[in-house]
């Protein structure tokens, strides 16, 4: 057989013993990892939808015992948690939207050298990131506004998270200068530029802004707990809290004679956590891509 000058190299020796046993390692840190992540959720739900008798038992573990749903239709009977949903899908709505709105026209602008006054700015705003009034000056001023009892009090003080800020501001500055640059020279203005040239590429980081403004908004308790008074103006998680606070075994029994079945308020809990997390779950399959994709490259440039 003839073969060339030079000896065939052999290809590089892959699958030892040790290369194995650290992909071996590597798979079981990641394994356990995502269990330790992922069973007290899937443990939660199995809760939820297990009855009174395996939950007092310990018998529930990742699968339902003696499937039911007592715990939501107890919860959900009175329509009190339909509207205290209703309420905080319009809290997230308005509130996600007047954010984004504010944190772009801000952060826009100050993303620009040519800016007169940028650095003063920049340091005023990070100054809040350290610094601010506390809760009672914050309380008076509210009230003193007459926004009291008001979604505009939830609304109004948190128009613009400065983090949030800084971040669209340095996604924007990594922005090639010559898209804009050509623009200006079609005759386009600063706000055409805007929404024709820069919104369109900032799609990951505006995704990614989007989610967390939205988290924070359907999480909203303290300062629902403190401005709004009108029991029917709630948000979801202080009508839970409430709720979960008045359960007593004695309280939660479906059906009638004979047949009434105790809930436990283990179960309520439990389906209180769904409940709650439910929408946000949902949402976050259709922003995955962009969150993560905007995630990075909103934290290239500090």
């Amino acid at each position: 057989m003839v073969t060339s000058g030079k000896a065939l190299k052999k290809p590089p020796h892959r699958g030892g013993f040790s290369s194995k046993a650290f992909h071996w390692v590597n798979y079981l840190v990641l394994a356990l990892c995502a269990y330790a992540t992922l069973f007290p959720f899937v443990n939660i739900i199995a809760v939820s939808f297990s009855s009174s008798r395996a939950i007092n038992a310990a018998e529930v573990f990742m699968w339902p015992i003696e499937f039911n749903m007592n715990a939501y239709v107890n919860l959900l009977k009175d329509g009190q948690l339909l509207v205290a949903m209703k309420n905080t899908a319009l809290i997230t709505l308005v509130g996600t939207a007047l954010n984004m709105l504010f944190t772009i026209m801000a952060a826009y602008p100050l993303s620009k050298s040519r800016l007169r006054g940028r650095n003063f700015m920049l340091m005023a705003i990070l100054f809040t990131m350290l610094f601010s009034g506390g809760l009672i000056p914050n309380f008076l001023l509210i009230n003193s506004l007459g926004l009291v009892n008001t979604y505009w009090a939830l609304w109004l003080p948190a128009l613009i998270s400065a983090y949030n800020m800084f971040v669209m501001k340095s996604f924007l500055e990594g922005l090639p200068d010559e898209l804009e640059e050509s623009a200006q020279i079609d005759g386009a203005g600063d706000a055409k530029i805007l929404w024709k040239i820069v919104l369109p590429l900032s799609k990951p980081v505006i995704a990614a802004l989007t989610l967390f403004y939205a988290v924070g908004w359907w999480n909203s308790y303290m300062n629902v707990l403190i401005y709004i008074r009108n029991t029917d103006k709630l948000s979801l998680m202080v009508k839970l809290h409430q709720m979960i606070e008045l359960v007593s075994p004695d309280m939660l029994r479906s059906g009638e004679g004979l047949m009434q079945t105790v809930i436990t308020p283990e179960g309520i809990r439990a389906a209180a956590v769904v409940i709650a997390i439910t929408p946000i779950l949902c949402v976050y399959p259709f922003l995955q891509k962009h969150f993560i994709k905007g995630v990075l490259l909103g934290s290239v440039k500090g």
